[in-house]
């Protein structure tokens, strides 16, 4: 069974960082595509950053700069560090793994940036 689970959201002041990690299970973790997606409210889901199995980013033009995803095959996790976060920054992220035909998601973590 394929799992991804997100931890790490949380309330934050604007200015302020969060690091969110996914852990997979279930599936070969170094051969996937891992991505970060984001929901804000009323507004429909989009990447904001991926990372391939050979480890080549690419970031949401409004984060470039200020978040990096990261991966650690041996642990099976996406990291995703956030910095500098701005209230606009505020959602459920979402961690995606995909290969091939392959795409599975995690539930979400929420992040809220606000004062």
């Amino acid at each position: 069974q394929v799992q991804l689970v997100e931890s790490g959201g949380d309330l934050v002041q604007p200015g302020g960082s969060l690091r969110l990690s996914c852990e997979a299970s279930g599936i070969i973790f170094r051969f996937y595509t891992m991505g970060w997606y984001r929901q804000a409210p009323g507004k429909q889901r989009e990447l904001v950053a991926g990372i391939t199995s050979g480890g080549s980013t690419n970031y949401e033009d409004s984060v470039k700069g200020r978040f990096t995803i990261s991966r650690d095959n041996a642990k099976k996790t996406v990291y995703l560090q956030m910095n500098s976060l701005k209230p606009e920054d505020t959602g459920v992220y979402s961690c995606n793994a995909r290969v091939q035909a392959s795409n599975y998601w995690g539930k979400g973590t929420l992040v809220t940036v606000s004062s």
